[in-house]
């Protein structure tokens, strides 16, 4: 390190504002370093002041905090031949259960056609089964172990235990290979975007892709 050039009987004193040499072994106080900005007139001004929110756009873009960090969950509704039919997003931490009636009900509107719903234990709660009875959609939903526990303790006042066919749940990873035909693309697996209808035309044009892919003129 190099020396001061003075003497040290004649160095500035430690913390002497006015001279650039600190000590006498030429070091810099802290205090001497600049380390924030002054406001400038009209006070701090950020890009909230003039941001506008699309049209469309939800107040939480669709992000939500679960173990992955910052994430968006995609809803998907997948026939037999692995095409994406719907689709809907949320926050990351959103459950899967509240997400179907959703998708069901936009489903109705464009088929009316009869069809069979094979979905996971996560939607094996009474209230979907109640919903799917009403609406005449068959299913194929095994039972959580509490529900199984629950029914068994009743005995015979429980009653008969829902309809489960183990050959056609078979066929749910259907919507598995769905999805990761999706997140093929990089755009889809990632979200960089800002905005969530940004990234949900990203989602959409891949949806339109696989479907193609897969021949979209084949009858399911």
């Amino acid at each position: 390190m190099r020396r001061c050039g003075r003497r040290p009987k004649r160095c500035a004193p430690r913390f002497r504002r006015s001279t650039g040499c600190g000590s006498c072994w030429g070091s810099t106080p802290r205090w001497c370093v600049g380390i924030s900005t002054p406001q400038g007139r009209g006070g701090q001004r950020g890009a909230g002041s003039s941001y506008k929110k699309p049209r469309g756009e939800p107040d939480d873009h669709a992000l939500g905090r679960s173990r992955g960090g910052l994430t968006t969950k995609i809803h998907v509704l997948a026939d037999m031949l692995c095409r994406p039919v719907l689709l809907k997003l949320t926050k990351g931490q959103a459950g899967d259960n509240p997400m179907l009636k959703p998708l069901l009900d936009q489903h109705r509107k464009t088929d009316r056609r009869p069809w069979r719903l094979a979905a996971d234990k996560a939607y094996s709660h009474p209230s979907t089964r109640r919903l799917l009875r009403r609406w005449n959609i068959k299913h194929d939903i095994p039972e959580r172990r509490d529900q199984v526990e629950r029914r068994q303790a009743k005995g015979r006042a429980a009653g008969r235990p829902p309809a489960f066919h183990p050959e056609i749940y078979a066929h749910r990873n259907t919507v598995e290979r769905a999805i990761g035909r999706l997140k093929q693309w990089r755009g889809v697996a990632t979200r960089y975007d800002k905005y969530a209808i940004t990234y949900l035309g990203g989602v959409t044009l891949a949806m339109i892709t696989a479907n193609y892919r897969a021949g979209l003129g084949d009858t399911p």
